[in-house]
C-alpha cells in the first residue's frame, strides 16, 4: 500500500474511533443527567452541554429526545461489555457450568457498574412510553441470550423435567438487580461473593450434573 493509501486508511480509522468516542461521551452524559434529574427534566441541549458537544452532534448521533433512549442503552452496554460475554460464551470447549459462570460475571458487571441507571430506568418506565419500550427490549434481549445458550446444550444437560423456557425463568429469578442489591446493600456481600454464589447456585438449580448436588460452601451460606 502506498504512503497515501496508508494515510487515508489511518484517517478513516481515526474518524471511526472519534465517532465512537463521541457516541460514548454522549451516552455517559445522558446517563448522568437521567440519574440526577430524571427523564422528563433531561433535554437534548442539556445532554450536549454535559457531553461537551454541539446540539446538532447529539441529533446526528441519536436523533430527537426519544432517540436518547438508545444513549441510555449504550451507557448500560458500555458498562457490562457484551462483546466480552459473547467471546467467553463461544470459547471452544466451554462447559455449561463455565458458560453459566460467564453469564453470572456479565450480570455482576452490569449491576455493579450500571445499577444506578437500571433501577431508576425501571421506575421511570412505568410512566414514560419510550423508557418502557427500552426496558422491555433490554429484558427481552437478556432472555434471548439465555434461551440461546441453554438451547445450544446437548439433550439431558438440564435437570430432568426442566425445559429451556423454565430454565431461563429460574435464571432470571436468581440473577437480577433486586437480588444483587439486597445482597450487596442490605446483607453486606461483596460483588465477588455474589458472582461466586451465582456461579455455584445456577448449576445446582439448572444442570443435571454432579455439580448440581454439591453442598453449598460455607462462604455462600
Amino acid at each position: 500500500m502506498s504512503a497515501e493509501g496508508t494515510r487515508r486508511r489511518y484517517d478513516s480509522l481515526r474518524r471511526t474511533a472519534q465517532a465512537m468516542e463521541t457516541r460514548a461521551e454522549i451516552a455517559q452524559a445522558a446517563r448522568r443527567l437521567f440519574v440526577a434529574r430524571g427523564w422528563t427534566a433531561t433535554t437534548v441541549r442539556d445532554v450536549a452541554r454535559e457531553a461537551g458537544v454541539s446540539v446538532p452532534t447529539v441529533y446526528s448521533v441519536y436523533g430527537n429526545k426519544a432517540g436518547l433512549t438508545r444513549a441510555l442503552a449504550d451507557a448500560v452496554g458500555l458498562s457490562a461489555d457484551p462483546s466480552r460475554q459473547l467471546a467467553e460464551l463461544e470459547t471452544p470447549g466451554a462447559t455449561p457450568e463455565q458458560q453459566l459462570a460467564v453469564m453470572a460475571a456479565f450480570d455482576r458487571r452490569l449491576y455493579e457498574d450500571a445499577g444506578d441507571i437500571i433501577v431508576p430506568l425501571r421506575e421511570a418506565a412505568r410512566t414514560e412510553p419510550e423508557l418502557a419500550a427500552l426496558y422491555r427490549d433490554s429484558r427481552a434481549r437478556a432472555a434471548e441470550t439465555r434461551v440461546a445458550v441453554f438451547s445450544s446444550w446437548p439433550a439431558g444437560t438440564l435437570r430432568p423435567g426442566l425445559d429451556v423456557p423454565t430454565a431461563a425463568d429460574i435464571y432470571a429469578a436468581l440473577c437480577n438487580i433486586d437480588v444483587y442489591t439486597t445482597l450487596t446493600t442490605e446483607r453486606g456481600w461483596s460483588p465477588d461473593r455474589v458472582e461466586h454464589w451465582w456461579a455455584e447456585a445456577l448449576p445446582r438449580e439448572l444442570l443435571n450434573s454432579p455439580m448440581a448436588d454439591r453442598p453449598l460452601a460455607a462462604s455462600d451460606r
